[in-house]
């Protein structure tokens, strides 16, 4: 199978999609601060957010690692296992950073600031995930596991800040 970093390489709408609305940009892996696992697991930034976020894979292998997620502001996540799921929650409900409390409710009400400022946002992410060869969850279900994800596979995930050993605080709270 062809890696998916790759496609979205490759794919000019692919990648266009993920940087607006999904605010994810593969040059951008450059993490502001010096950061590691409490773990000791590796880790590898590879791409970021316009604000000063990073994505990181977490351990050893391809593209099926675990992916977490600090902000510029001292908050880490673990979002998805492996970089089919994050894309999946990128092009599903790409104001998940909107969405702490994962209702209904709050991700219709961010939703449309989306499809006001993106009437064909529906359409260009069926293509985007049709080039990635992604079946889409629902919204309720892509939001459901991240809060899985990060509130229970997460705990072991700790993002430190090395140069005074602290932890980052949860992104997400159960």
């Amino acid at each position: 199978m062809r890696p998916l970093i790759t496609t979205i390489r490759e794919k000019d709408e692919v990648a266009g999609f993920l940087a607006w609305p999904g605010d994810f940009d593969l040059d951008r892996g450059d993490h502001i601060e010096e950061v590691h696992l409490a773990s000791g697991a590796v880790l590898e930034g590879f791409a970021g957010d316009g604000a000063g976020g990073t994505y990181f894979f977490c351990g050893d292998g391809g593209e099926e690692r675990p992916v977490l997620y600090a902000d510029s502001e001292g908050g880490a996540a673990l979002v998805a296992l492996g970089l089919p799921e994050l894309l999946r929650l990128l092009l599903v409900a790409p104001w998940w950073r909107d969405c702490r409390a994962f209702t209904a409710e709050e991700s219709a009400e961010s939703a449309a600031g989306y499809l006001e400022d993106m009437p064909d946002l529906a359409v260009r992410r069926d293509r985007a995930a049709a080039a990635l060869g992604l079946d889409l969850p629902t919204e309720a279900e892509v939001l459901a596991r991240l809060r899985k994800v990060a509130t229970e596979v997460g705990k072991g995930f700790v993002l430190v800040f090395t140069p005074e050993n602290e932890p980052y605080d949860l992104l997400i709270k159960g």
